[in-house]
């Protein structure tokens, strides 16, 4: 069941979706400016909550309203991004998710919808961020083994490398390895919370004992940053956010310096980009030891700040946040986000409905000559439009 209600500052109204009664709805409201923004950039968003389970969908309706779109996926947190296609990590999988909407045309409304088709079974390794490289392989970051790893058909997962200082492969999350950017479709730079080589180690070492990893050379190139996360490799620069500080910045690679251009209100994790603007999503700092004691909880006192949930887009010629999107209610906390170019509203299935039972359709390239014609997907899904 969905947990929605949608509203627009200051006063433009949204289709309330249907919410489940036992559950608390979550509010979702958008700056006056975001929807006129989605709909000349034409671009979407997908993002994750793993204290929900979900993961949301954010577009534009035909008529022009906000559309928040979500499906269930238990403890979903990283997102990754391919050719008409999602990567997303659950709790014990790591799944693919494939568009079957072909381009312009719509299926009841949206012009994305993603089937998942794959689940790789992992284990519970807490799968943070996901790539694809250049050769189309899947690589993600294992946190519990502090490592990078890629699928295997018969593993759990393949190690492809692991920071220097960590000894040995072990389920102990030594130094809490998160974040992954590639450049020129490569691995190149991860995000560690620390340098510890002791089982969860880096809790010690939240405020500034974070560090950012060349892959290629082992050298730390950027050292004592506060609990960062989402690096990412845009328009020459090196991007990264310092969660413990609540900063969207990027590396002088020269002197390994953090030079931030916005503050954001929240703990930052999950960081893509559109043309001049960076997405970046908040969460609300939980309640427990790991989110206390950070420098961001002065920096919001000293603005008079509270905490916010959700998406800001930062201007990243002036650092301005020209764009937002709260998130109200239960849930509090997000992951990951990614930008959907040149998608106007997407959707997803997932296992709650029946839907998945009739979302079948044919490759037309492996019909036998001799076997009647597929049926199209506007047979299928009768509503499809041009």
């Amino acid at each position: 069941m969905s947990l929605l209600s949608l509203s627009c500052h200051p006063s433009i109204d949204h289709t309330v979706t249907e919410s489940n009664a036992a559950t608390p709805p979550v509010l979702v409201t958008c700056s006056r400016y975001c929807i006129p923004w989605l709909y000349e950039q034409q671009v979407s968003f997908a993002f994750t909550t793993y204290r929900l389970h979900r993961l949301f969908l954010v577009g534009l309706k035909p008529d022009g309203r906000l559309s928040l779109f979500e499906r269930l996926f238990e403890r979903a947190m990283g997102l990754g991004i391919g050719a008409n296609r999602l990567f997303l990590s659950s709790r014990y999988q790591l799944w693919q998710l494939e568009n079957i909407v072909p381009e312009g045309m719509w299926q009841n409304g949206y012009d994305r919808l993603y089937v998942p088709r794959v689940a790789y079974t992992t284990g519970e390794l807490d799968i943070h961020d996901i790539a694809v490289d250049s050769d189309d392989r899947v690589i993600f970051v294992n946190t519990l083994y502090s490592c990078l790893a890629t699928t295997s058909d018969r593993y759990s997962f393949t190690p492809l490398w692991k920071p220097p200082f960590v000894e040995k492969l072990v389920p102990e999350d030594r130094c809490h390895l998160n974040g992954l950017a590639l450049v020129n479709g490569q691995p190149r730079y991860v995000t560690s919370l620390s340098r510890s080589d002791v089982a969860t180690g880096w809790r010690s070492q939240r405020q500034q004992g974070g560090c950012i990893i060349d892959v290629a050379t082992n050298e730390i190139i950027a050292p004592n940053l506060s609990m960062p996360h989402s690096p990412r490799w845009y328009q020459g620069k090196l991007w990264v956010l310092q969660s413990g500080t609540g900063e969207l910045g990027y590396i002088n690679l020269e002197t390994g310096e953090f030079n931030a251009i916005a503050f954001c209100p929240g703990y930052l994790r999950g960081l893509s980009f559109h043309q001049d603007w960076a997405i970046v999503a908040l969460s609300q700092p939980r309640g427990d030891r790991v989110f206390t004691d950070l420098p961001l909880q002065d920096r919001l006192a000293a603005k008079g700040a509270n905490p916010r949930c959700g998406l800001q887009i930062v201007n990243l010629k002036t650092g301005n946040i020209d764009h937002w999107i709260d998130m109200e209610g239960v849930i509090g906390e997000l992951y990951d986000v990614q930008t959907l170019a040149n998608v106007r509203r997407p959707m997803a299935l997932g296992f709650k409905t029946d839907e998945i039972c009739r979302a079948i359709t044919i490759d037309p390239n492996s019909i036998d000559s001799t076997v009647s014609s597929p049926p199209s997907l506007g047979q299928i899904f009768p509503d499809l439009t041009v």
